[in-house]
């Protein structure tokens, strides 16, 4: 696994972004672990995430022409790694997101930066129903010029219900994009029998992805 994914797993758990325990996802999943990317609050953090979100685009290489963050949660991570591929790549991305609701005074309109044309890059913290990313690719579908190539997010779970596609193959199948992460519970389950860390946690990962219906 690259040093940087590493980097990247041993900060969420410092910052305690990925946690252990039961929980109900929005999806009615039911997972051992959660990823909370709200908890990045300051400019280091953002500073650290940019620059992880950043590495992860390069490593695509990829061609796009706009870098597109939902909001809210997605917008922080949509600038920390637009000024990181400019600071760290010397690439200097036009970016552009969504309002939550349309501005119906002054230049009114429902996105906020560049205009939204040509290869669209989207990325979010993590795929669970997916339902703020379709949001997303809908308003940049209403606009002719413009293509949605790919989706960048933190973690893959890797995993569906019985019987159900999952969200992610869901996205890719319908709008006929590609979706990529930063890590996915594979590199965590590694890094955690790698390091010889939270036994109990690793053991209950282990169990749960052997449940899970791998795509």
């Amino acid at each position: 696994m690259k040093i940087w994914k590493n980097q990247f797993i041993e900060f969420i758990l410092n910052k305690k972004i990925l946690i252990f325990g039961d929980f109900v996802l929005k999806s009615n999943q039911k997972s051992p672990y959660f990823f909370n990317m709200s908890l990045l609050s300051t400019g280091d953090d953002l500073k650290k995430i940019g620059k992880f979100y950043a590495q992860a685009l390069i490593n695509l290489n990829i061609k796009f022409d706009v870098l597109f963050g939902i909001a809210y949660k997605g917008i922080p991570i949509l600038i920390s790694t637009i000024l990181a591929l400019k600071n760290d790549f010397n690439l200097n991305i036009p970016y552009s997101f969504n309002r939550k609701e349309i501005k119906k005074y002054g230049e009114k309109g429902e996105i906020v930066g560049h205009k939204i044309q040509g290869r669209i890059v989207l990325i979010d913290d993590i795929i669970t129903a997916g339902t703020a990313i379709k949001n997303a690719i809908n308003i940049i579908n209403k606009n002719k010029n413009s293509k949605i190539l790919h989706i960048l997010v933190a973690i893959d779970r890797k995993e569906h219900q019985k019987n159900k596609i999952s969200a992610k193959k869901e996205i890719q199948n319908k709008y006929l994009c590609q979706i990529s992460s930063i890590i996915d519970i594979n590199d965590i389950i590694l890094y955690l029998k790698n390091k010889n860390i939270l036994k109990e946690q690793l053991n209950i990962l282990i169990k749960h992805q052997e449940k899970s219906y791998l795509e």
